[in-house]
């Protein structure tokens, strides 16, 4: 028979791609991940990975039962909620990893809102970008994302997610004062082509948003400044070291001395957040409460 304690470490290993890393996300050492492994192969007989010299990878066979895996983890996660609902559930502690913009603009006030009227529920909130909490979610460090679509993100439909979308929020240009364009009513992305960029570093999902809203306007930013608190972005604009995009949202209540925000001109780039559990566990009587707070608060 099969153990779900060996899938669980079949599919850390397929998505982190090396036992080294997926020992590390299990809190396993990766001699432990290789026995699981071997007992794995032993139980199905059949091989399940190949190691090589850029990682490991799983065989056909290892595709197969990887396919099997998430539907068996989601159940097991399904039982889970059920089991914990016949216990009553109403008290505990779920986990939420979010980026900073959306713990100010989402988590927090839903922590609030779950204070009134569920309070037997503790939330725990780190702070960590889109794709670092979706990870973190895949391999049970926290219990919900709420992240920022991204590429190479898993998309909504996977297997090993369940994804409850938030909102949605457009990019403004930041400029300094003294640009050219400052004194337009919006942006034409083209015309900042020639420009020093100031921007999140690769691997933030808003970095992908900046570079595909340049490469839909013909060019590819020349990013000599790379920041991910969005604050340090918007003082280098103020010291007249380059243009930006940054998220509406996390203009609020910043110190916008010395540049100038404006629209972009036609279709703004956008950033669309959404909360993220285990597939199966949305229905979680600690979970759901936290869902539903999220988006009551988004709807606001």
């Amino acid at each position: 028979m099969i153990e779900a304690r060996r899938l669980h470490i079949l599919r850390a290993v397929a998505d982190h791609r090396t036992v080294t890393a997926a020992a590390a996300a299990l809190y396993l050492t990766p001699s432990a991940v290789s026995q699981q492994l071997t007992a794995l192969e032993q139980e199905t007989g059949h091989r399940l990975v190949e190691r090589g010299a850029k990682g490991v990878r799983l065989t056909p066979a290892g595709e197969i039962l990887l396919s099997h895996t998430n539907a068996v983890l989601a159940q097991l996660e399904r039982a889970e909620a059920e089991l914990a609902a016949y216990g009553s559930g109403a008290a505990g502690t779920v986990t939420v990893a979010s980026f900073a913009t959306g713990i100010a603009l989402v988590v927090a006030p839903a922590v609030a809102s779950l204070a009134r009227s569920a309070p037997g529920i503790r939330i725990r909130v780190q702070d960590a970008e889109g794709d670092a909490s979706l990870p973190m979610v895949l391999d049970r460090l926290v219990d919900v994302a709420v992240a920022v679509e991204y590429r190479g993100a898993p998309p909504a439909d996977d297997p090993r997610l369940a994804h409850v979308p938030l909102y949605a929020e457009p990019f403004d240009a930041v400029v300094p004062v003294s640009h050219r364009l400052a004194g337009a009513d919006v942006v034409p992305l083209g015309e900042l082509a020639k420009d020093p960029w100031i921007g999140p570093y690769p691997g933030n999902p808003c970095h992908d948003v900046v570079v595909l809203a340049c490469e839909s306007a013909g060019f590819q930013p020349r990013l000599e400044h790379s920041s991910d608190d969005f604050r340090a972005v918007v003082a280098l604009a103020s010291a007249d070291v380059g243009v930006a995009l940054v998220p509406r949202t996390a203009l609020r209540g910043m110190d916008l001395t010395g540049v100038v925000v404006r629209p972009v001109d036609g279709v703004a780039p956008t950033r669309r957040v959404f909360a993220a559990v285990r597939r199966g566990a949305e229905q979680h009587p600690l979970i759901r409460p936290v869902l539903d707070a999220l988006e009551d608060v988004a709807r606001m």
